[in-house]
């Protein structure tokens, strides 16, 4: 899979992307991960990429000349599955989108920024806006890392036990339920005796029914969004 990120910003992704699992997925070829500056693709001396929107209004909006530019050389060598774009105003993100796009071959990010983007980008360029959450951020960097990491996590090979994967919160539209490991006691707080009993079966039905008990208490909107996809 590769995923190009368009910024004006790119040394906030130096650390994320080259620690843990990403900076191994990256390193063992799993993934390609390519920082494009918007600022590469300005023409006046500041290396401007914002400026104030036409009609008044408070806020500074991305213009929309570094981003074609990026997106027109970005485009000349490759098709790409979704282009991207982070604001608050996308669909929320969810972990069957995360599952989506990481059976995609390329994907291109562009990280909102200021009060947003010229709405042109999204016209002729964006083919899914996506946000994070119900909050603003000071830019959608962070919500560019965030898709990075959900979706790179997902690829083939990636996790040592790809196993756990399969049992993590949302993957059935549950949250996983609570783990425990040694000690088997601690201040007077014991391990439940199931799961240290060896019965597979039994401690299976206990985690489904903590799981289903924390979902129900916690997220009981998840209930209502099995079988549904994004």
């Amino acid at each position: 899979m590769r995923i190009d990120i368009l910024t004006g910003f790119p040394g906030l992704f130096q650390g994320p992307l080259t620690e843990s699992i990403i900076g191994r997925a990256v390193r063992n070829g799993k993934v390609e991960i390519h920082l494009h500056d918007l600022r590469d693709y300005t023409h006046d001396r500041h290396r401007t990429i914002d400026d104030t929107p036409y009609g008044g209004g408070a806020g500074m909006i991305l213009k929309p000349e570094p981003i074609f530019e990026c997106m027109d050389a970005l485009f000349a060598e490759r098709s790409y599955d979704e282009v991207i774009l982070t604001t608050p105003a996308g669909l929320r993100y969810t972990q069957d989108e995360a599952k989506r796009l990481s059976l995609l071959n390329a994907v291109a990010i562009i990280c909102g920024r200021y009060k947003g983007v010229d709405e042109r980008v999204r016209e002729a360029l964006v083919t899914r806006e996506i946000s994070i959450g119900d909050y603003v951020l000071t830019g959608g960097e962070l919500a560019g890392m965030v898709i990075i990491d959900t979706v790179v996590r997902l690829l083939p090979g990636v996790v040592g036990d790809g196993e756990s994967i399969l049992s993590d919160s949302f993957m059935e539209n549950e949250l996983d339920c609570g783990y425990y490991t040694r000690p088997a006691e601690y201040r007077g707080m014991k391990v439940p005796e199931v799961l240290l009993s060896g019965n597979h079966a039994e401690i299976a039905r206990w985690r489904a029914a903590q799981s289903a008990r924390r979902t129900l208490e916690r997220r009981p909107d998840l209930f209502g969004e099995r079988g549904k996809t994004t």
